[in-house]
């Protein structure tokens, strides 16, 4: 392979938006298993949250599709393919990259939920606070003036 097309399989990956459109492979081979990937990814979302038990084997394939992606990214690095495999690497690093960030979302909704909660929170301390030192009372009838 040419410098210039390793440079440019490896741009292609460090892309914003790299996998905007694309697709999370159906399978893949990461450190010599086979994952059925897409319906992992999938079966993981559908859930509202993730159980105790399923996030330790959440956290072990999301280490396996880095540690994945990172070897492969190196084969390109490393210049040891021709462009027709370092394309089909690229095409994969994306897919993964993907199925990560899918997977990656799981946590968030978690998170957010203890901020709202959080926030309400103060904002229910806070407004007991202002009625103890006001000295207001909400269930008083305010008098026109």
């Amino acid at each position: 392979m040419k410098e210039y097309e390793r440079k440019q399989l490896l741009e292609r990956i460090d892309r914003e938006g790299a996998t905007v459109g694309s697709s999370i492979p159906e399978t893949i081979d990461v450190q010599g298993e086979e994952i059925n990937l897409r319906a992992f990814v999938f079966e993981t979302k559908r859930r509202a949250t993730v159980p105790p038990g399923e996030q330790d084997r959440l956290d072990r394939v999301k280490r396996n599709l880095r540690r994945e992606r990172l070897q492969r990214r190196q084969r390109i690095e490393d210049d040891a393919v021709t462009f027709e495999t370092g394309k089909q690497l690229v095409e994969s690093i994306i897919g993964i990259e993907r199925a990560l960030s899918a997977l990656d979302s799981l946590e968030r909704p978690d998170i957010e939920r203890e901020i709202e909660a959080k926030e309400a929170a103060d904002t229910k301390r806070w407004t007991k606070f202002l009625k103890q030192v006001l000295g207001s009372d909400t269930n008083t009838p305010r008098r026109n003036r």
